[in-house]
């Protein structure tokens, strides 16, 4: 009987140690950082999370982690969304993140887009809504009005940064988080009035910023070249903005603007219509925004790419001054070519 009491307190201690080895050990099994497990709206959170574990890519033991939850009235609790798991978790930190709803948020990363197709994407991409939805929206002048946008303009809403949201927010959620987020940045550090300065409203500030944002990656030229847009509205010029025609006909790997482009039919061709285009063509970055609201007053009217390549601009005031910055650049172009077609031969 002895030995009996003996060899149960034995085995009693063994299943100890494996229950607390599968509890409290690692039961991740991917090889990543982390795992997600998403729980879509108007299906079984149950059926959805063991769907998930039973494929083995997530966890080692999807039956303890179901004793667990069912144990500790997780499938009750449970709500859509998307959870992380990170690696080596144990079976009882998963339950304890599931049972409390710890939803990991994603990380919306907004930089330079060009159309409302790019949007849609990037919002599919990272949330459970199809971007055919979201195209829908986004082409639709009365889905808009609520965030005081409309078709042209709706790109206006997005400041490129970092956010953070749910997983599965419905498209309107996420919309009006954009627009609470560029409502905040236009009431910092007096942007609306420094727009105002300018004769310009934070939409007509967006729009010009987004132009300079595909002339130049370099900074010291944004302002002058915001001078120069600013200068152009001001005087009733047409803005005559390259990067526009490439917009209106949709075509980004343009390198060069031909004459022949420039009769493009489109109310995003400034060399047609004068005054502003109808909304942005991008999203320009925040120092290029606060590049145009901090434009230096100039006389510049004109400005055209150095001749030396360098991505600086030469500005002139008037047209014979930037005639001769545009036939060096234009005689440094030809010269490229001529000696591109020269290697090309001797090859």
């Amino acid at each position: 009987m002895k030995k009996i009491l003996i060899w149960a307190g034995i085995v009693l201690v063994g299943l100890l140690i494996i229950s607390a080895w599968l509890l409290f050990g690692s039961a991740t099994s991917f090889t990543g950082k982390s795992a997600y497990v998403f729980i879509r709206n108007g299906q079984s959170a149950e059926a959805q999370v063991k769907a998930q574990f039973d494929t083995g890519n997530i966890i080692k033991f999807p039956w303890l982690f179901n004793l667990a939850a069912s144990q500790t009235g997780i499938w009750e609790k449970l709500k859509p969304g998307r959870f992380e798991i990170k690696k080596d978790e144990t079976i009882l930190d998963m339950a304890r993140m599931f049972r409390n709803n710890a939803q990991s948020p994603v990380k919306l990363v907004i930089t330079k887009l060009r159309t409302k197709e790019n949007l849609a994407r990037l919002i599919s991409k990272n949330f459970d809504i199809d971007s055919a939805a979201v195209m829908q929206s986004l082409t639709n002048n009365d889905s808009l009005k609520q965030f005081a946008a409309d078709t042209n303009t709706v790109m206006s809403l997005l400041i490129p940064d970092t956010y953070q949201l749910k997983w599965n927010l419905s498209l309107n959620d996420i919309m009006n988080r954009l627009k609470t987020e560029s409502d905040k940045y236009w009431q910092q550090n007096n942007r609306i009035e420094k727009a105002k300065q300018h004769g310009l409203t934070p939409l007509q500030a967006y729009t010009i910023a987004s132009i300079v944002e595909e002339e130049t990656n370099k900074e010291s030229d944004k302002g002058k070249i915001a001078s120069v847009y600013i200068n152009r509205l001001d005087k009733g010029m047409p803005l005559a903005a390259d990067p526009t025609i490439k917009y209106a006909l949709r075509d980004f790997s343009l390198k060069r603007i031909l004459f022949g482009h420039l009769s493009v039919a489109s109310s995003y061709n400034t060399y047609r219509n004068k005054g502003l285009p109808p909304g942005p063509i991008c999203t320009p970055s925040k120092n290029t925004l606060d590049a145009v609201l901090d434009a230096p007053k100039t006389d510049y009217l004109f400005f055209v790419a150095t001749s030396d390549f360098s991505g600086y601009s030469h500005f002139s005031s008037t047209f014979a001054e930037h005639d001769r910055y545009a036939r060096d650049y234009q005689k440094a172009l030809n010269d490229m070519g001529s000696k591109k077609n020269t290697a090309g031969e001797k090859n």
